[in-house]
């Protein structure tokens, strides 16, 4: 029988409905869902009175799992339950010893261990103790590039507003997979817009967050694909001119990632639409006709030499083989490149 994967939904949804679990190991590269399950566990399980008695808090880099243990075993006071947060718990030595106190762990309390930035081995027995007493295994992965825009889209939906489609690309090439920064570029964007406003545009973003809406990676992007030299060159030296807000390495990942999944879009079953949004992963089928359109413009052994290229470029920006190229030389000999 295969073992039971969590979600963030399903956490949270057994929260609400007070179906708590006698421990909640959170673990993985991408820190939002953690801090967002310890967060609401901290706020919704415990009145305001009952966690002056009852909610401890503590840092892996300040105990040890003997600690843990010890505070766990207490008792709740005028209260159903405790609840113990421990967070960096991968600053923790031998932390696979909290299996001993998950073979008796008390129904009165609540344990959450946040480890971020790797995962426990689930070959160890604590993996198994957790498993064992019905607890939650969760794994927090960094979302994808091209599971960006779904993100925000649905982030954006639950507060009552939409997102243009360009708009929603801006974002997701100027922030990039931190999810954290990103939701907060976001909440940003929503408290600004003006009353009555509830669609996030392009206009918006480059007052709000500094990017502009015609010089920028994602229409950079957009005149690759449609070989577009002029506009591709227009583009570059406006970079040159704003070389902090356009950073190379930041612009070069981006034609990496695109091109790697415009690599991986000619081995799809079905070169359609929701073939291309199936092979590579993306929540919306909108993404895919820009795959679409640059495949009828690069033959698949033309997009090997561009990642190539890529590649060199990459090196070459962070001084490996290149004494005498500054970054716009790099940038416009890698589209030229790209184009011809």
């Amino acid at each position: 029988m295969a073992k039971k994967e969590f979600t963030y939904e399903d956490i949270i949804k057994d929260i609400k409905a007070k179906e708590y679990k006698p421990i909640y190991y959170l673990m993985g590269e991408e820190p939002y869902y953690i801090d967002l399950i310890s967060d609401y566990i901290t706020q919704n399980i415990l009145t305001e009175i009952e966690k002056e008695f009852n909610l401890t808090v503590v840092y892996g880099a300040d105990v040890d799992v003997a600690t843990i243990i010890n505070a766990a075993k207490r008792y709740p006071m005028m209260s159903e339950y405790q609840v113990v947060i421990v967070k960096e718990a991968q600053n923790i030595k031998n932390l696979d010893e909290l299996s001993f106190y998950l073979q008796k762990p008390l129904n009165s309390t609540i344990l959450v261990i946040c480890h971020k930035h790797g995962v426990l081995d689930r070959r160890k027995k604590l993996a198994a103790e957790i498993e064992k007493k019905g607890g939650v295994l969760f794994e927090s992965k960094k979302l994808k590039d091209t599971m960006l825009p779904g993100f925000i889209t649905s982030y954006l939906k639950r507060k009552g507003l939409d997102i243009e489609q360009k708009s929603s690309a801006m974002i997701t090439d100027f922030v990039g997979a931190d999810l954290s920064r990103l939701t907060g570029e976001l909440e940003k964007l929503a408290i600004t817009l003006p009353p009555g406003q509830t669609r996030v545009t392009p206009e918006q973003i480059e007052k709000n967050i500094g990017i502009s809406k015609d010089y920028n990676n994602f229409e950079l992007r957009n005149a690759l694909i449609v070989k577009d030299v002029f506009k591709a060159n227009q583009i570059i030296k406006y970079f040159a001119e704003n070389p902090k807000t356009n950073p190379i390495q930041v612009t070069v990942s981006l034609l990496f990632s695109f091109f790697s999944n415009l690599m991986l879009a000619y081995y799809a079953p079905e070169k359609s639409e929701q073939g291309i949004a199936q092979q590579l992963g993306l929540k919306t089928t909108w993404q895919s006709k820009d795959y679409l359109t640059a495949m009828r413009k690069y033959s698949g052994v033309k997009v090997m030499q561009i990642i190539g290229e890529i590649r060199n470029c990459d090196a070459k920006s962070k001084g490996v083989g290149n004494s005498t190229s500054d970054n716009e030389e790099l940038l416009r000999e890698l589209v030229y490149n790209i184009l011809h």
